[in-house]
């Protein structure tokens, strides 16, 4: 007796993040109010917060801030990742939101220019190897050809997650 499984299957049961479940449609943002990067993270955190209540926003905005004080986390033109391990996280997985603003935001990034897409994470202060095999997929994704400027016309949340999950399952293909 033979069993089939799909690639898909193969691919969720592996030990490889899946992004949406990191970034659920309820934390997208697709349009942005913040200008500026400070007034971004207060966004994002209270997006996350609002669906996922178990750690401390003011903890969460501090380590943020922290770890962007150190060097920027505006990376590659038009993203920013900001990410924060914190401890009233422990014990809980990973969660996240995804921004996206069409005038772009003042970030201070590495290339100076503006970030349109955002995502930002926030895990457990004892989960660093899973915080890096998340930040290892989202930077996977990012390279994909036109990805960032794909999801960036993007009209709703729903529209954003399902171009995330088909960018996935084509790294499988």
């Amino acid at each position: 007796m033979a069993i089939i499984l799909s690639k898909w299957h193969l691919y969720k049961t592996r030990d490889i993040v899946v992004l949406g479940e990191i970034f659920p449609k309820d934390t997208v943002v697709v349009n942005l109010s913040s200008t500026e990067k400070d007034e971004l993270f207060e966004e994002l955190v209270e997006t996350i917060h609002s669906h996922h209540p178990i750690f401390d926003k003011t903890d969460a905005l501090k380590v943020l801030n922290e770890r962007e004080s150190k060097m920027t986390t505006g990376i590659m033109h038009s993203v920013g990742i900001p990410h924060a391990l914190i401890s009233s996280m422990n014990g809980h997985s990973s969660v996240g939101a995804i921004g996206i603003s069409k005038d772009g935001i003042d970030y201070d990034s590495l290339d100076k220019a503006p970030v349109y897409v955002v995502f930002m994470i926030i895990g457990p202060e004892n989960e660093t190897e899973h915080h890096i095999q998340i930040l290892k997929q989202l930077a996977t994704v990012l390279q994909l050809p036109d990805f960032v400027s794909n999801l960036i016309s993007c009209q709703s949340a729903s529209e954003v997650c399902n171009f995330i999950c088909k960018s996935e399952e084509s790294l499988i293909n």
